[in-house]
């Protein structure tokens, strides 16, 4: 009896490492931003999330604006990462640095943009979101700028714009009606602490398995 009980023990103990290793092997593939993932995009130096909705500029290009919200809860800062148009992005690998990706809008599914407008509020370049079902065209295009190797979910990154090189920033500027209080969102061209950005809430995508929803997040 005292054998068979030894061997039970040894079984069970195996298992219990077998297991906590598939575990961990899982968990570190939640580490990475995907192709195909859903998320909000944080600006680290201001603290607001990247934010769109159905309100177009009243002045510049006259498309969707692009602002961000203090809210941690909208729907509306929910952005899709996608591959570059003719670009391969195959649904749940990790988005390597220096990868160009589209950006795009789940509520309106236009994707964000930018061009050689004035912003409103800051005289930069104006940031908005264009195209229609997902579709724009080539200044949708975006170079995601990392330190490593791989989009870190826990890392600040920066965003390049590839057609006018500029930089996806927040410097604090305000708005009043109809979207009081968001701030502006546009392109610069220098890198520096107004441009870094991390992936918060959403539902990450892994090669032919379930999505994993962080914060347990209703979409």
């Amino acid at each position: 009896m005292g054998l068979i009980y030894t061997l039970r023990a040894l079984i069970k103990s195996f298992l219990v490492v077998v297991l906590w290793s598939k575990c961990e092997g899982r968990e570190s593939e939640f580490n990475y931003v995907t192709c195909g993932s859903l998320v909000k995009l944080l600006n680290t130096r201001h603290n607001v999330r990247l934010h769109s909705h159905d309100v177009k500029y009243g002045s510049g290009s006259g498309q969707q604006s692009v602002t961000g919200v203090e809210s941690a809860d909208d729907a509306n800062s929910y952005w899709r990462i996608r591959g570059k148009p003719n670009g391969t992005c195959q649904r749940g690998v990790p988005i390597q640095c220096g990868q160009a990706i589209r950006i795009t809008h789940m509520t309106t599914g236009r994707n964000l943009h930018t061009h050689h407008f004035s912003s409103p509020l800051s005289n930069n370049q104006e940031v908005s979101a264009f195209g229609e079902n997902g579709e724009g065209d080539d200044l949708d295009v975006w170079r995601v700028q990392c330190d490593d190797s791989i989009w870190e979910r826990d890392e600040a990154v920066r965003f390049k714009h590839v057609g006018t090189d500029a930089f996806l920033s927040v410097t604090g500027e305000q708005y009043g009606n109809p979207i009081r209080g968001q701030r502006e969102v546009h392109g610069m061209g220098t890198a520096n602490q107004n441009n870094y950005w991390k992936a918060m809430e959403g539902v990450f995508i892994l090669p032919s398995q379930e999505p994993l929803r962080h914060h347990h997040e209703e979409l």
